[in-house]
């Protein structure tokens, strides 16, 4: 098929490479010429494994192309995909600005394309219009006005929830647990399914359905794994207050088959593009219907509260040792998760910016997502090299992220490099008993704290 994409971010890139990948021909639309370019020189403005070399290869075949250009690339595609940003406020009311200006170009495009408008061959295959953003239910016949305000023209409508996690983004894509589309009429629903069955050889389900419920599936999904996660944070808190050890709660819950140990990781809380925003969104779609979202209402608070409670660990240490005021505090992961250079609702924005905000100097290390924070805190803080030299003189360490190349450094030289051998460890990566033989003070979540001998008595 021949397709357009509607935006080059990381929903509308990762789509139409992988579809180019599949044979089809894909021309990436975006208004900024400058990402443009940079694709027409093979080279992705995100970070996302594996792909670069997918973009590079599959343009040198002619399948994938980058323009800005809007009348060429819609001229010809049998298939437009709408994925621009839909910015919200903090209530989570989305901004459909971008989305309803594409929709009234693409109107534009469809009357000044040639061919009849209506009836036969010419309607069966007018173009299809998907919605791929992320948008509140009831999105879609909005769009559908704003394109009709243009044209008389036959198209039709279907909405594409997109579920790809950052750093996993392609396999996601490729082999997908299931594919949505939402559709108004068979025949999209069939031209639909006819591009995803390439992605789905392996047995799992196409789900044909009405607009409204697949815009709802991309809400209900997130907004179900956010409360996994604010529930583990929850039960990891009242294991620290009542002596517990969350790892082994954990074991013991997850094991029940209806349970499952998915998204039960105790932490700092979800962060990045996804989850903060569509929880928000539920909460703010229930406000509108009067419908309240009272679960989620407490999901997003849990998870606010635990950035909260991470710091005060925190505080108490310091304060209880003069204060935090001239520290220098080694920071490792900046990233909302491993595998990506995403620092949206990052959990470690809000403890950086804390610790800055109590006279603390940060020095921290990222496998990639320097340059993004580098957008939102600018020089307000060091960056360092890699996870050594971020320990140098230190007098602690705080983990916000996940990445592999943190789960076993060589702690004797860490120790070392220290001021002071502190560890506020907002991932649980290390074993409390090993934290102890080591000679670290030892902070994690859901667990006992680990304050050496040795430690106390110098102390």
């Amino acid at each position: 098929m021949r397709i357009t994409m509607v935006g080059t971010g990381y929903v509308g890139l990762v789509t139409g490479t992988c579809l180019a990948n599949t044979g089809n021909d894909v021309t990436c639309l975006d208004v900024n010429q400058a990402k443009i370019d940079k694709l027409n020189n093979g080279i992705s403005p995100i970070y996302e494994p594996g792909l670069d070399e997918m973009i590079r290869r599959n343009a040198a075949a002619g399948r994938l192309t980058f323009t800005c250009d809007a009348a060429s690339a819609y001229q010809s595609a049998e298939v437009i995909f709408i994925c621009v940003g839909t910015p919200s406020d903090e209530r989570g009311h989305a901004d459909l600005k971008y989305v309803l200006a594409a929709a009234a170009d693409i109107g534009k495009a469809i009357e000044a394309t040639p061919g009849a408008t209506g009836g036969g061959q010419a309607e069966r295959r007018a173009k299809i219009v998907v919605v791929k953003s992320t948008v509140p239910v009831g999105t879609n016949p909005k769009v559908q006005s704003a394109i009709a305000e243009h044209t008389a023209k036959t198209f039709y409508m279907a909405s594409n929830p997109e579920f790809l996690k950052e750093g996993a983004a392609i396999n996601d894509f490729n082999k997908p647990d299931r594919v949505v589309i939402g559709v108004n009429d068979k025949g999209t629903g069939d031209r639909m399914r006819d591009l995803y069955e390439p992605f789905v050889r392996q047995g799992n389900p196409i789900f044909i359905m009405d607009i409204s419920s697949a815009e709802m599936v991309k809400y209900a999904s997130n907004a179900m794994l956010a409360t996994k996660i604010s529930f583990i944070n929850e039960i990891a808190n009242l294991c620290e207050s009542y002596g517990a050890d969350i790892d082994e709660v954990r074991r013991g819950m997850c094991s029940d088959r209806r349970i499952g140990n998915q998204f039960l990781y105790p932490g700092l809380g979800y962060g990045g593009s996804c989850f903060p925003k569509d929880v928000l969104a539920c909460i703010s779609m229930g406000e509108l219907c009067d419908t309240p979202a009272t679960l989620l209402e407490a999901v997003h608070l849990v998870n606010q509260r635990q950035r909260d409670a991470f710091m005060a660990k925190i505080d108490k240490h310091f304060d209880d040792n003069a204060g935090l005021s001239g520290k220098k505090i080694a920071v490792w992961g900046i990233a909302f998760k491993p595998g990506t250079d995403d620092v949206r609702e990052a959990p470690s924005i809000t403890l950086i910016q804390h610790l800055l905000d109590r006279g603390a100097q940060i020095i921290a290390y990222d496998p990639v997502a320097e340059e993004t924070c580098r957008q939102v805190l600018a020089d307000t803080i060091s960056y360092a090299k890699d996870t050594q030299s971020a320990l140098a003189g230190a007098d602690a360490l705080v983990i916000c992220t996940d990445w592999d190349e943190f789960k076993f450094p060589d702690f004797d030289q860490a120790k070392a490099a220290m001021k002071s051998p502190v560890i506020f460890d907002g991932r649980n990566l290390y074993r409390p008993e090993m934290m102890r033989e080591h000679g670290f003070v030892y902070h994690s979540v859901g667990r006992h704290p680990v304050v050496p001998e040795t430690v106390q008595q110098s102390g």
